[in-house]
């Protein structure tokens, strides 16, 4: 008589294609792999105070139609020729969302929204929407939270974020140590900035860890430590966007021994969840940043086609077009009219400089 000890709650194992397969199957383009060198390296110049622009990152709070998603790239790239001697655009491209109970994970993890997570066409779609965005010369964000999927995308990523929930996981500050791109850390959904300067701090390490290599290998992956991870303030408990916060923030990591680099989200905690307060925010960042704080190095806006959000549907033909459905967001109208405001407030600074 034999007694199984394991996979007892396991309903099936699907194989997921291998890094190295997608990567042929959808190769970086010359293009493609100029935007992100020169993005990446735009990013590390604002965050080693070298580049006096503002690091902007802005776009939807997750993408789930493709065609909406290049339709607000098509149009950032046009609105970063506007402002470019201020501040340097790169689009949200969110594949993968936490959450706190249950609810849509992302493309990745469900791209046809219907419960049937087909990850390997997810992976697909995700690598193929970032292709054609960064093909348009506009640098990429994401938010990484599976510890596997950077070997699908990574490559065609300029900055990461790790999130509120996870800042604190060992596995994604050693994920963060070997990534190739500037790394954010928030803060915690309670407001603590202790945990992400400790997290900073472990990603700049040299790190020894389970993961996978490029042909999706289980392995042990050894890294040299990311020299340009910094933190991001999304507020918890109270906004902490406001000077004294921002004041904690940066002797935090002088005591760490940490560049005074900060990124604060206009949205989450410090927007109170209400989309139209990232107006707010920003406006009194831009206040800061001209009362010379270089410390505020960037910022980051919730932003779609259109305003608003919206609940899931298993038919996606059932959905409003260009309209989150995930966290609300302010519309492109608005954004347009927040980054060029953000832009002359910055430009007449500097000609009367």
């Amino acid at each position: 008589m034999t007694t199984n000890t394991h996979d007892l709650n396991i309903k099936s194992f699907e194989p997921l294609i291998d890094p190295e397969v997608l990567k042929e199957e959808m190769p970086l383009s010359p293009a493609s792999e100029e935007t992100v060198i020169k993005g990446r390296r735009q990013i590390e110049d604002i965050l080693a105070h070298k580049d006096p622009r503002l690091l902007m990152i802005v776009g939807p709070c997750s993408i789930h139609d493709e065609k909406a998603a290049l339709e607000y790239a098509r149009q950032l790239v046009e609105l970063q020729k506007e402002v470019s001697d201020s501040m340097l655009l790169v689009m949200r491209v969110y594949f993968e969302k936490p959450r706190t109970t249950i609810g849509w994970k992302g493309l990745i993890n469900d791209p046809h929204m219907n419960g049937s997570c087909d990850m390997n066409e997810g992976l697909r779609r995700a690598r193929r929407i970032l292709l054609q965005i960064t093909e348009m010369g506009l640098p990429t964000a994401t938010e990484v939270l599976d510890p596997i999927t950077p070997q699908y995308l990574a490559g065609l990523v300029c900055w990461s974020a790790v999130g509120a929930r996870t800042t604190e996981s060992q596995i994604h500050r050693e994920m963060a140590s070997g990534l190739s791109m500037p790394v954010g850390f928030k803060n915690c959904t309670d407001g603590s900035l202790t945990k992400a300067v400790h997290a900073i701090v472990a990603a700049q390490t040299p790190q020894s860890f389970i993961g996978v290599d490029p042909k999706g290998k289980t392995c042990i992956v050894s890294t040299k430590g990311n020299p340009w991870t910094h933190m991001v303030l999304r507020g918890g408990q109270r906004p902490n966007y406001d000077s004294v916060s921002i004041e904690e923030a940066c002797q935090k990591l002088i005591n760490e021994g940490l560049k005074e680099s900060i990124v604060v989200d206009c949205s989450h905690g410090n927007s109170r969840k209400k989309y139209l307060e990232q107006e707010r925010v920003l406006k009194n960042i831009i206040s800061q940043r001209l009362e010379n704080n270089p410390a505020l190095v960037g910022v980051m806006l919730e932003s779609n086609l259109n305003e608003g959000n919206q609940p899931c549907s298993e038919d996606i033909n059932d959905l409003a077009y260009g309209v989150s459905v995930t966290d609300a967001c302010i519309s492109w109208e608005t954004t347009r009219k927040l980054i060029l405001c953000a832009h002359g407030r910055m430009s007449n600074v500097t000609k009367a400089a």
